[in-house]
């Protein structure tokens, strides 16, 4: 390719829109440009990225017994209405109506339409079990798209389901599926670790999510550094803090004027906050909630709405607060409330401690759970901290940020059972598949490399999925000899395969080198006068700047393909 025919308009500036690296980058390298609010053209040198990752995903996918297909991206309400999730997927989903007033949606998975493929074919155990999986556009009205590529309305994404006949095929669909996964983030030269994930809106009980690890990541993870043991913070389980027993010492209310929050109260009555127990109340689906977790740690919202099976969870008004009974900074654990009282398991080890007396600046001291407290359950529902001990082997955790390139999932018969996609088993007896299913955000996967790869010139793309290999760049195009070179050494990379750019253009060499790095060539060869003064031409990998001479006269093909095997 001649850079003077390349579609590449790179920028100088940063786009005022552009928040992290990798949306910046982009912008400025020529690799995209915004349609809509969480929307974008791949321009060229980004559309061969994403091929690539296209293609070592399809690898992985046919190597653990995936089928390609393609699905409509048009779904009709039908399906989304017979597994239920029409009215409660919530604003993410695009909707429409044709002309004759049926709904439909833009697909932003496709659990409904592939299960209900499936179930119009598959009829008996012999036909199972089968992998079918898609790479194609997803639609999701985010809220607030941000961050370009990494939280956008329209996304490429590939979307595997697989299908058995019991739990034992699952857990061998699954277990090819992560091995699978590990391979493609291993080969687009990725930094990541899966962790324990929440199903989410996909449904199902057991998900791992790949995290590719970047401090720009809107996931938080923690990791034990002593055992294998990953997880998302809002997956993560915890075993109760206990501490020594104590005597019972007798409940009192003490006066706290103005003092609404655990770090005031206690601050007022000089205790350590370890010995308090603050409230958070939610409103939801299931009703009034109020939560209560020990004064330092935070409420896992996740935890909080699987356990209650809700729909949806929202902190709940003053107004909603008084009704159950309570007073807004005051809430404790001690009387009964008109809602739902859920104890983080922790709380339900501590002896003598300060809460809310539910009355306008008064605290109990001396509560005690057992003696003092009405609750309807108690449950792991805190947010994990670092240094909380590994849940695994007891190490003291590590925090971290990731962003949520991939993830598996066991829906088991979440879907089949909701959608009637049953088989035959050996005996005759009707059972419904048991599924999953395993989606890798390809565009996503192409910011995140960027994340972990790139320095103050622009972006250092690995070379297996660069746009590019090599870019060649005569320092002087109106220098006969120099243009001779080049033209030799482009000739003879394109002959050998090696996907090559000669900057053709009539411009200083200061701003092709510029171009160049901020594009991320992983190599740059630079014929000029100098240098073939001293009969080589420079070749200068981006990853570290290390600089290979090359003689000229010889070939250049094996130098170069060298150097990129090593790369």
């Amino acid at each position: 390719m001649l850079a003077s025919n390349l579609y590449a308009p790179t920028l100088r500036e940063v786009p005022a829109e552009a928040e992290i690296i990798s949306h910046k980058l982009m912008l400025r390298a020529g690799f995209m440009r915004k349609s809509a609010t969480g929307i974008y053209t791949y321009l060229p040198l980004a559309w061969k990225v994403l091929k690539k990752i296209e293609n070592i995903v399809r690898e992985e996918m046919d190597n653990a017994g995936g089928q390609e297909l393609l699905m409509p991206i048009i779904q009709p309400a039908e399906m989304w209405q017979e597994s239920g999730r029409w009215n409660v997927y919530g604003d993410e989903m695009f909707r429409l109506q044709d002309r004759h007033g049926r709904f439909f949606c833009l697909g932003p998975t496709h659990e409904e339409m592939i299960t209900t493929l499936v179930r119009g074919e598959v009829r008996s155990y012999r036909q199972l079990p089968v992998r079918l999986y898609q790479i194609q556009n997803k639609y999701r009205d985010e809220r607030r798209p941000r961050f370009g590529l990494m939280r956008g309305r329209e996304f490429i994404m590939k979307d595997l389901y697989s299908f058995d006949k019991d739990e034992a095929g699952l857990d061998i669909s699954y277990k090819s599926m992560y091995d699978a996964y590990t391979r493609i983030f291993t080969r687009c030269n990725l930094k990541f670790r899966p962790v324990e994930a929440d199903s989410g809106a996909i449904g199902g009980s057991g998900s791992h999510e790949f995290m590719a690890l970047a401090d720009s990541g809107e996931a938080e993870i923690v990791y034990c550094p002593s055992c294998d043991y990953a997880g998302n913070v809002e997956k993560a389980e915890l075993k109760p803090i206990v501490l020594a027993e104590e005597a019972l010492a007798e409940l009192e209310i003490v006066d706290t004027p103005d003092a609404k929050t655990i770090a005031a109260v206690c601050e007022y009555l000089n205790a350590p906050v370890e010995k308090s127990v603050k409230a958070v109340v939610y409103n939801s689906d299931k009703g009034l909630v109020i939560v209560l977790v020990r004064g330092d740690h935070e409420v896992n919202e996740i935890k909080v709405q699987n356990h209650l099976g809700a729909l949806f969870l929202e902190m709940a008004n003053e107004e909603a607060i008084q009704a159950a009974g309570t007073v807004a900074g005051f809430i404790g654990g001690v009387g009964k409330k008109q809602a739902y009282v859920l104890l983080d398991s922790t709380v339900a080890k501590m002896y003598n401690v300060i809460c809310g007396a539910d009355q306008l600046d008064k605290h109990y001291i001396n509560a005690n759970i057992a003696r003092d407290f009405t609750y309807d359950a108690i449950a792991d529902v805190r947010l994990i901290q670092e240094n909380d001990p590994c849940p695994i082997c007891g190490e003291a955790v590590k925090k971290a940020r990731g962003i949520e390139v991939g993830q598996v999932f066991k829906l088991f018969t979440k879907y089949s059972k909701a959608l009637k996609a049953t088989f035959l088993n050996e005996n005759g007896k009707e059972l419904p598949m048991v599924m999953g299913c395993y989606g890798i955000g390809v565009t996503r996967t192409m910011s995140a490399v960027i994340e972990q790869s790139y320095d103050e010139d622009g972006i250092i793309w690995p070379v297996a999925i660069a746009p590019y290999h090599v870019v060649i760049i005569p320092a002087n195009t109106k220098d006969e000899k120099v243009m001779e070179v080049a033209q030799e050494v482009y000739a003879q990379l394109q002959q050998g395969k090696v996907e090559v750019v000669l900057d053709d253009r009539n411009e200083r060499a200061g701003v092709k080198f510029k171009d160049a790095d901020l594009i991320g060539y992983p190599l740059r060869i630079t014929v000029g006068a100098k240098t073939l003064e001293q009969g080589c031409v420079e070749a200068r990998i981006r990853k570290n700047g290390s600089v290979v001479n090359l003689e000229v006269g010889k070939a250049y093909l094996p130098a170069v393909q060298e150097i990129l095997k090593n790369l």
